[in-house]
């Protein structure tokens, strides 16, 4: 049985979402919005060695690969995930890993032929 794999289509549009979640910041931004829910700059600052405004160039990258969204609520801006991206990536890394399971499989039964 061949294994199924990416079309370059679809690699293209996995590599922004990975780009954006290979990032510690980034990745800890999305981990703190899926614990609070939808936080503000302000919110997502405390606690953190991270200034406003690198808070606010991470928020861009992950908005631009489509990871977060944000709404104005008075003078803030609120932020929130948006899970359909993230279903797609819970998407490419269930692919990838079937792919390993098979290729873990061929190799044990070749392993075990000889």
């Amino acid at each position: 049985m061949r294994p199924r794999s990416f079309a370059s289509a679809s690699l293209s549009e996995a590599a922004p979402l990975f780009a954006a979640l290979g990032d510690p910041t980034r990745l800890h931004i999305v981990a703190r919005l899926c614990a609070g829910g939808p936080l503000s700059i302000a919110r997502l600052t405390e606690g953190s060695r991270v200034s406003r405004q690198a808070i606010t160039k991470h928020l861009d990258a992950l908005s631009e690969a489509g990871i977060v969204r944000s709404e104005r609520a008075g003078r803030e801006r609120i932020w929130q995930l948006q899970p359909r991206r993230l279903a797609e990536v819970r998407r490419y890394l269930d692919q990838i890993s079937e792919q390993w399971d098979q290729a873990l499989g061929r190799l044990r039964a070749l392993v075990e032929q000889e």
